[in-house]
């Protein structure tokens, strides 16, 4: 079970109004999770990351963004609090761990980056040590290099580059970020049908090159209802009482703010939407959210009564 949060506003957020202050914020999240509880692993204590881009482009800097990780517990970092205290970004993506793959080390925490994209992942994909070898071989050498841990996620990032058009590009259209992420969903399920595997995967992807966004709720069943994902807009999210009570205010039809997460950041339920199960979400850079249906042989169409009866029971026994 992992946690992550994205926010991708018109101006840039004080990171401690995402990671620390709201009363259900990330860190909350890891060691009190309220949607589903991992009882293999109740906490989110293996770890952590912060990525976030430049407010401002500055050459000297260059495009790349930057990460924080650590494999302490997130609410017993106080370098976290004060930098989150201390820094504002109008992208911002925070993850919190509870291994299912690989070991724990400062590798294996999350967020992931190349060049100007960041990647993280909640879930788990299935049988993967018995199609790894496969899918490294499927990569070029360039891109097999950029894997530095052992989990299951950062090769899923590894083989997303490989979808891409040009890796070292500096702009990517959302429009490609979406056909990446889109072909490596499809590889995914292809290397398991390979290997036989018939679990389920748990496929929730976020990437962004900090101008736009694509998550991916997802799961490779049409029975079974994917790991949690919810998204709020609006005008300004603000603490409106003290104990960290926040809300998303919305006084116009702008979206000035995006939030995607995996559990709500605040108990206001008129705040938040829930995301369909196999279902793309897009953050554009002139702000529009897009919500695309994922059609492969798990798509259940709206139509069919199949996909309001789907079951919580498999993601929730996984804790996602």
């Amino acid at each position: 079970m992992c946690r992550f949060v994205i926010y991708k506003g018109t101006q840039p957020v004080q990171l401690c109004h995402l990671l620390t202050r709201p009363a259900h914020s990330i860190i909350r999240q890891a060691f009190d999770p309220r949607l589903r509880l991992d009882h293999r692993r109740p906490i989110n204590g293996d770890g952590f990351g912060v990525g976030w881009y430049d407010s401002v482009y500055d050459p000297e800097l260059g495009i790349q963004p930057c990460i924080f990780t650590s494999v302490t517990p997130a609410w017993n970092n106080d370098n976290l609090t004060r930098l989150a205290e201390k820094i504002k970004s109008p992208l911002v993506f925070g993850h919190v761990r509870a291994y299912t793959s690989g070991s724990l080390s400062l590798d294996n925490c999350h967020p992931f980056a190349f060049g100007k994209l960041m990647f993280m992942h909640n879930g788990e994909v299935a049988g993967f040590d018995k199609f790894k070898r496969k899918l490294q071989i499927s990569l070029t050498d360039e891109i097999f290099s950029v894997v530095k841990g052992n989990t299951d996620s950062e090769w899923s990032f590894a083989l997303f580059l490989s979808k891409l058009p040009g890796i070292h590009a500096t702009h990517f259209t959302s429009e490609v970020l979406r056909n990446a992420m889109r072909e490596t969903i499809a590889s995914l399920n292809k290397f398991a049908r390979d290997a036989d595997i018939c679990e389920p995967s748990l496929l929730n992807f976020v990437v962004s090159d900090g101008e736009s966004v694509v998550a991916t709720r997802y799961i490779s069943s049409k029975v079974h209802e994917a790991a949690s994902l919810w998204y709020s807009s609006g005008t300004s999210f603000d603490e409106y009482a003290e104990g960290g009570h926040y809300r998303m205010s919305k006084s116009d039809k702008r979206e000035n703010i995006i939030m995607v997460a995996s559990e709500p950041l605040t108990f206001e339920k008129a705040d938040w939407m829930e995301i369909k199960t196999n279902t793309m979400v897009v953050i554009t850079p002139k702000m529009n959210i897009l919500q695309i249906p994922i059609i492969d042989e798990f798509h259940v169409p709206p139509s069919d009564p199949a996909s309001q009866t789907r079951g919580t029971g498999f993601a929730a026994e996984k804790g996602f």
